[in-house]
């Protein structure tokens, strides 16, 4: 960040009054800043226009010194990621004089044509499924997870190069994941579809069977195909461009998992969909997304520092196309290393300052090849003390849990295998069984 500072002082001084916001400040917020800040995305005001921005001209000035904005947390010195945030000093520069200069809109025949944005949707999806009627999401009180069972219909294998979770009331949708699961699966037997479905717990903890079993042993035959969490923004799981795409087998549910948090207010209804698009012929590679978890930990009230650890072990080649950390309410950084049978080791990502607010997925920006019985090891904290804003009680020992106030530690791998591989035996936990979907 210091080089950036030093570059930005230089580049300001230099631009002196000149900057405008046709001509400068425009072209940023549509390359950096659009994407979530216009109607119906996360960012909580528009920016499309100069009416739009100039309100908020000291705020963006502020966010982009500071790093803020746009959202970005990974350390620069592990990994090279092809959608880095970060604006060049030149960009901050830009932003800076222009509000120094009391924020000119200037000639109109400098604006770039304004973006094509796709409404209601970042892709444009060939087939759509929602779940089968509105959910009443209580006022007050814990919700667990609540799951809903969407027969696909697909009556042969389906191959799938994007999709897209569009939650039907953001107010009191926390997170969301679309499941594939597979004719005969015993997953969820008990679930009627088109009702909403609130598994059985097990264990002191309260933990759900689903999310007790992922953190175990990884979702056997059930896998995580596509999820809409905190602070995304439109971003992709998949990789058609490298000949890819993720299968739903013929005769599949989808099984939506729904997070719901009650606010306080009568929120109303929910009735979250998500969009698929799909392949015009079989893919190369078949994506999948990993997920290395541990359950094990239990964080002593007031820690501020606890260190955790997880870690897998791939049994064949794959290609790394992502990764993304994931941790709740106290996760405070994490690191992914990838430990190769030659004995050489590599720091993949490094999250030194984890914000549950802003989850990131951190795409290769060249997607790497690794050998079989390269091993994925995690390092991860958190912050239990009475000094992290977002700790609900520094008090409470904090076991893995489905709520935001339980934790978890279960970064995700997408890779890439061939089509006709085995999902089930393309990564195994130390002394357990395959892991083959994100829990």
């Amino acid at each position: 960040m210091r080089y950036l500072i030093a570059g930005w002082a230089l580049a300001t001084a230099a631009l002196g009054a000149d900057v405008t916001f046709n001509k400068d400040v425009l072209p940023i917020l549509q390359k950096n800043c659009q994407a979530c800040h216009r109607p119906g995305e996360i960012g909580p005001m528009p920016l499309l226009t100069y009416d739009n921005a100039r309100p908020y001209a000291k705020s963006i000035k502020a966010a982009v010194l500071t790093g803020k904005m746009p959202p970005w947390f990974a350390d620069p010195r592990y990994g090279h990621f092809s959608n880095d945030r970060r604006l060049s000093a030149a960009d901050i520069a830009k932003l800076t004089a222009w509000v120094d200069a009391g924020a000119p809109e200037g000639d109109p025949k400098d604006k770039p044509a304004p973006l094509a944005w796709t409404e209601g949707w970042s892709i444009k999806p060939d087939v759509v499924f929602e779940m089968p009627k509105p959910y009443t999401v209580p006022k007050n009180g814990t919700i667990e997870y609540t799951y809903f069972v969407v027969p696909s219909g697909f009556t042969q294998d389906t191959w799938v190069t994007d999709a897209e979770i569009r939650p039907g009331n953001r107010a009191v949708v926390h997170h969301v994941s679309v499941y594939v699961r597979p004719p005969g699966s015993p997953w969820m037997k008990d679930a009627k579809p088109g009702e909403a479905y609130v598994p059985p717990k097990r264990g002191p903890s309260g933990v759900s069977a689903p999310s007790a079993r992922a953190a175990e042993q990884g979702v056997a035959a059930n896998e995580w195909f596509v999820g809409y969490v905190p602070g995304i923004t439109p971003q992709r799981y998949f990789a058609p461009e490298m000949g890819s795409a993720k299968l739903i087998p013929a005769g599949s549910d989808l099984v939506f998992e729904m997070h719901y948090t009650a606010n306080g207010k009568a929120a109303g209804d929910d009735q979250s969909k998500v969009g698929f698009i799909l392949a015009k012929e079989a893919p190369k590679y078949r994506l999948l997304t990993l997920g290395v978890a541990d359950a094990s930990f239990a964080i002593p009230p007031g820690d501020p520092n606890y260190e955790g650890h997880a870690s897998a072990t791939f049994d064949q080649p794959v290609t790394v196309i992502y990764l993304q950390p994931h941790m709740h309410m106290r996760g405070k950084d994490m690191e992914m290393r990838f430990e190769y049978p030659t004995g050489e080791s590599e720091t993949m990502l490094k999250v030194p300052n984890y914000s549950y607010l802003w989850q990131t997925i951190y795409y290769e920006k060249e997607p790497l090849r690794v050998p079989k019985n390269t091993k994925v090891q995690v390092t991860a904290h958190w912050d239990n003390s009475a000094n992290n804003p977002l700790n609900p009680d520094p008090t409470a020992t904090v076991r893995w849990g489905d709520q935001s106030w339980d934790e978890m530690l279960v970064p995700f791998v997408g890779v890439l295998v061939e089509s006709n591989a085995d999902p089930a035996k393309v990564l195994r936990r130390p002394g357990g069984p395959a892991v083959n979907a994100a829990p």
